[in-house]
């Protein structure tokens, strides 16, 4: 018997049909005699319809009701689950975050669980029920409901697992696992029968969509073992997917596990900053006053040592923000232009073998010159290189770079 926390998407429950194939799959698994904890998404479309209905009344809903609101999407795809399997014949309870309770701060639109009171769910659990829980939501301690942000069924399903010790932590979704790259954009992109927790990291941070970034840190933080699968496939054809748990899980490491892209930054550039101690403290700690998060930094001193120029980056949807900061520095930091560029992608190569291997950020920068593809900025860690391209040349630097680390002759 296992104790298996099994998380659903929108995609999932998105109508009739798909909640009751989740109610055949959850089946699947308790005929195994395992214990079953299941986390729900709200139906397909039903967050943004609720936050489109907060907007049309009002420019300035509170966020403390905006929560009570949003969270509402979850609490009903539970409901229906729940409704449904105990119509099947099936015990099945379903569980609030404020009954539970999952604790969280007080940061409305986007807490952080802070402890999650485990009792109710292993009474059930020992009951032989099925617990239906809404992802996405919290309670303070001062007893206001909470979301967790957007994603954030993933990270209450981990922690959920977390906190009953769960053997398993399985995600289901609209793909049947983890991917060397995106197959929409590498038509040879293989499927990973398994990837470190680290890896799997900066594929989420880095623009793979399959896991939300704050999941994959908390079961990386608490050694949750998770599985990325599909509620779409055959039962008949068993699990395929990926495993996501600890480097030392894996036996054969590749140099390279994956390839990946991310569209969504703007590059800020200030040019001929005059060059004293303090500076570069004084542009991103402005930033981070207000909020905006900065990814890739590059300086370059001019040959006289006199100016430098700055080169950031910033989520694209805020780079007009980023640049009337920017520009409301100019008074008492002097430069010679401003230059916002978002035509550009973020290119990323993966992997921990990276850690024992040397040249291959060589390989990663001459397959690209070899392609007539520039890069402009460059970020490097333990595990990961990325750099900032056109963002016309996305597809090309992904099948080149797919191609010349020979992922798509991963064997499953």
């Amino acid at each position: 018997m296992s104790r298996i926390v099994m998380k659903f998407g929108g995609t999932s429950v998105g109508s009739v049909e798909r909640i009751n194939h989740v109610a055949d799959i959850v089946k699947a698994e308790l005929d195994l005699g395992n214990q079953i904890v299941v986390v729900l998404s709200a139906m397909s479309g039903e967050t943004d319809r609720l936050i489109n209905l907060t907007k049309d009344l009002s420019d300035n809903f509170p966020s403390s009701e905006y929560d009570v609101v949003i969270s509402s999407g979850e609490q009903t795809s539970a409901g229906f689950l729940a409704g449904l399997l105990s119509s099947k014949g099936i015990k099945a309870q379903s569980r609030m975050g404020w009954q539970i309770p999952i604790i969280t701060n007080d940061d409305f639109r986007s807490a952080r669980i802070k402890a999650i009171h485990s009792e109710e769910i292993l009474n059930l659990l020992e009951s032989n029920e099925v617990v239906v829980i809404p992802g996405f939501q919290g309670i303070t301690s001062e007893g206001r409901i909470t979301t967790l942000g957007r994603g954030g069924s993933d990270t209450s399903a981990v922690a959920i697992a977390a906190a009953i010790k769960a053997d398993f932590c399985d995600i289901y979704t609209d793909v049947d696992g983890v991917y060397t790259s995106d197959p929409n954009k590498v038509p040879n992109a293989k499927r990973l029968d398994k990837i470190s927790y680290e890896e799997m990291l900066e594929m989420s941070s880095l623009g793979a969509k399959v896991l939300q970034t704050r999941s994959v840190e908390t079961a990386m933080n608490n050694n949750v073992v998770l599985r990325v699968l599909s509620s779409f496939s055959d039962l008949s054809e068993g699990k395929k997917g990926t495993l996501v748990c600890s480097e030392n899980g894996i036996s054969d490491k590749k140099i390279v596990t994956g390839v990946t892209s991310s569209s969504t930054d703007a590059k800020l550039t200030l040019k001929g900053i005059k060059d004293k101690p303090g500076v570069a403290a004084e542009i991103l700690g402005v930033l981070a006053d207000n909020g905006i998060n900065v990814d890739m930094i590059v300086q370059n001193i001019s040959d006289d040592r006199r100016t430098t120029d700055l080169t950031y980056t910033v989520p694209v949807d805020e780079s007009d923000k980023a640049k009337k900061l920017m520009e409301d520095l100019s008074s008492n930091l002097s430069y010679k232009d401003l230059i916002v560029d978002s035509n550009i992608s973020k290119i990323s190569i993966i992997g921990v073998g990276m850690r024992s291997n040397a040249g291959v950020a060589s390989q990663m920068f001459r397959v690209l010159s070899q392609n007539n593809i520039n890069i402009d900025v460059i970020s490097t860690s333990e595990i990961k290189i990325s750099v900032l391209i056109s963002r016309d040349l996305t597809e090309r630097a992904l099948n080149m770079l797919h191609e010349h680390f020979e992922l798509g002759k991963i064997t499953e």
